[in-house]
């Protein structure tokens, strides 16, 4: 498909900021995204992060950036929960907060920066310092900046209790001139505006259908052999990382009620931070529901490459195009990036209906099995004749990719980020 290329004025430094830019996380992939399409117009991007993957000529790290730094994590511990902090504390943020302001000024002379998109850093508040520096530091430069928000401090239980309202209110999000605010969401964007008066633009996630996927390939051919399966075995996969949030007990459900001795659940990524107890639980289910779970976390990386043990480490874009079935049952999610790579892969999938699919994604047409919260005798009768169906998978998988195309594909942020450059720029698109 020919691209069509959008003036946005001329070329700019563009300085992205966050917590972290390494792995698989929803924020670092949708900057990398967020960055591929900058460059594509003709922008060059910078990068600033207490932990980095990206190239040193192109990036300053800083140490105290990252939400997991302990001088960092042991501050953090005294601000939510509780409702009062000592005067030791608030000297704590305001001493982080002036180093990282340090590390922001050095960022932007070094790079030369001339527009600066803080990367959830006004949303959610795990790391308070980081905040309250960023928005000082547009407030004392004017420098223009995109804020793209991922979730904020009111969609997780844990920013309920603070120590820190007053922090909260001046930089999460804050409000400055010349910031355009970004949000992911509908939900998130409607929120915005009722609690701090703030307008904004939805940019969903996104993913480049404008180039389909390879498929299988010489590296990727031998993976079900690899992680145990057979040719025949009916391939289920779970792509996320194993966190309550993500549901993982209603795909063993599902598998435990398709009653099929060929049925494999396999699950391609670790625990995450929150996943001790939770893993325990899905071992415990797994072994009275008696069905065949893989997890292979340790044979899925970012890049291609072997395993210490000198085995093959696969991608996602790996995985994918072996599963027969996708499962994404959610409880809550900001967006659904692994919703739009089963589809993207043309995969079918099966979709706890949370909040933001059901507003957003639901109403646009996908062809998906659905549940609400209740692997149901339908959801079963449906994923089984669904699996014995090759037209129909077709089918629908054919229906879903051009609804990514025009709903969730790079042209779609493309043209939203030019939006924001000529708002901020006074350009004309």
């Amino acid at each position: 498909m020919e691209r069509c290329i959008l003036a946005t004025g001329a070329p700019r430094r563009i300085g992205f900021i966050s917590t972290r830019f390494h792995g698989s996380d929803g924020v670092t992939l949708e900057m990398r995204k967020w960055a591929d399409i900058l460059t594509d117009l003709g922008h060059t991007c910078y990068w600033m992060a207490g932990q980095l993957d990206a190239p040193p000529a192109s990036s300053h790290e800083a140490p105290l950036a990252f939400f997991n730094h302990p001088e960092v994590a042991a501050l953090q511990e005294k601000l939510f929960g509780v409702t009062v902090r000592s005067r030791a504390v608030t000297n704590e943020i305001q001493r982080i907060k002036e180093l990282l302001k340090d590390e922001l000024y050095r960022f932007i002379e070094k790079f030369g920066i001339e527009l600066l998109i803080p990367e959830n850093i006004h949303a959610i508040p795990m790391h308070v310092p980081l905040g309250l520096a960023m928005t000082e530091v547009v407030a004392e430069t004017g420098l223009p900046t995109i804020a793209h928000h991922h979730d904020f401090a009111w969609e997780r239980e844990r920013f309920v209790v603070s120590a820190v309202n007053d922090c909260l209110r001046a930089a999460f999000p804050g409000a400055l001139p010349r910031v355009e605010h970004v949000v992911i969401n509908s939900m998130a964007q409607k929120e915005l505006a009722r609690r701090c008066s703030l307008p904004s633009v939805v940019i969903p996630n996104v993913l480049d259908f404008e180039t389909p996927p390879t498929g299988i390939d010489a590296y990727n051919a031998d993976l079900r052999a690899e992680i145990g399966l057979k040719d025949d075995d009916v391939f289920i996969l779970q792509p996320t990382r194993v966190v309550m949030r993500k549901g993982i007990e209603h795909a063993i459900e599902l598998v435990r009620r398709l009653d099929h001795p060929n049925a494999k659940l396999v699950i391609s990524h670790a625990a995450g931070d929150e996943g001790g107890g939770y893993i325990q639980m899905l071992r415990e289910r797994i072994a009275e529901a008696r069905i065949d779970v893989r997890f292979i976390s340790e044979r899925v990386g970012e890049r291609r490459g072997l395993t210490p043990e000198g085995r093959k480490i696969y991608t996602l874009a790996d995985v994918y195009p072996h599963a027969d079935l996708v499962t994404y049952a959610s409880h809550y999610e900001g967006f659904g990036n692994a919703f739009l790579e089963a589809i993207y892969f043309r995969k079918p999938v099966l979709v706890n209906r949370y909040a933001v699919y059901a507003r957003d994604i639901d109403p646009l047409g996908f062809k998906v099995i659905a549940l609400t919260q209740l692997v149901t005798n339908d959801v079963v009768a449906q994923t089984r004749a669904l699996l014995a169906d090759r037209a129909q998978r077709e089918a629908w998988a054919e229906t879903n990719f051009a609804l990514g195309l025009k709903y969730f594909s790079y042209a779609v942020a493309r043209r939203k980020l030019v939006a924001r450059l000529a708002n901020l720029y006074g350009e004309g698109v």
